[in-house]
C-alpha cells in the first residue's frame, strides 16, 4: 500500500525475491515464528540487522 494515495500495489518479483529470502533467514535464525506472529515490526533492531547482515553475506557470495 502506497503511503499518499492509500492503492495497494503489486509486488515486483524482485520485491518477492527479497521477501523470500528474508524469511528464509528468519527461519535459520529461528525467528519466523516470531516473525509471523508480531510482524516484520515486532523483531528486534539486533534481530533485524543480523537478518540483513546475513542476507548482504549471501549477497556477496553470489556476487551481486
Amino acid at each position: 500500500m502506497t503511503a499518499k494515495s492509500g492503492k495497494t500495489r503489486k509486488s515486483t518479483p524482485r520485491e518477492l525475491l527479497k521477501e523470500k529470502l528474508k524469511e528464509e533467514v528468519a527461519r535459520e535464525l529461528g525467528l519466523l515464528e516470531e516473525v509471523k506472529a508480531k510482524g516484520w515490526g515486532g523483531l528486534t533492531s539486533r534481530q533485524t540487522g543480523r537478518i540483513g547482515g546475513i542476507i548482504s553475506r549471501k549477497k556477496r557470495k553470489q556476487g551481486g
